[in-house]
C-alpha cells in the first residue's frame, strides 16, 4: 500500500485529480510541476514517509519512479 500512498502524495502536491496516473511524470513534463511545485512535493513526501532528502536527492527527483527508488533508498518499502 505505500506506492499507493505515494501515488496519492503525488497528486495532492501537484494538484492533480485523485485519479491522475502519476507513475509516468517526470519533472517539467506537465506544467504543473515546476520548481515550486517540486519543493512542496518533496516536503510531502518527507512529511509523509518521515525521510529527509538531501540536496543531491531533491534535484534528482525528477520522475516517480526516482522517488520510489530514492524513498527505497531511505528504507521506505513500497509495494503495491
Amino acid at each position: 500500500m505505500e506506492l499507493q500512498r505515494l501515488r496519492t502524495v503525488f497528486r495532492t502536491a501537484l494538484e492533480l485529480p485523485e485519479d491522475a496516473e502519476v507513475e509516468s511524470l517526470e519533472y517539467r513534463g506537465i506544467e504543473r510541476w515546476d520548481s515550486l511545485a517540486h519543493m512542496s512535493l518533496v516536503a510531502a513526501i518527507e512529511d509523509d514517509f518521515g525521510v529527509m532528502l538531501d540536496t543531491d536527492e531533491v534535484i534528482d527527483l525528477s520522475s516517480f519512479d526516482r522517488a520510489r527508488q530514492i524513498l527505497e533508498k531511505h528504507g521506505v518499502v513500497l509495494t503495491d
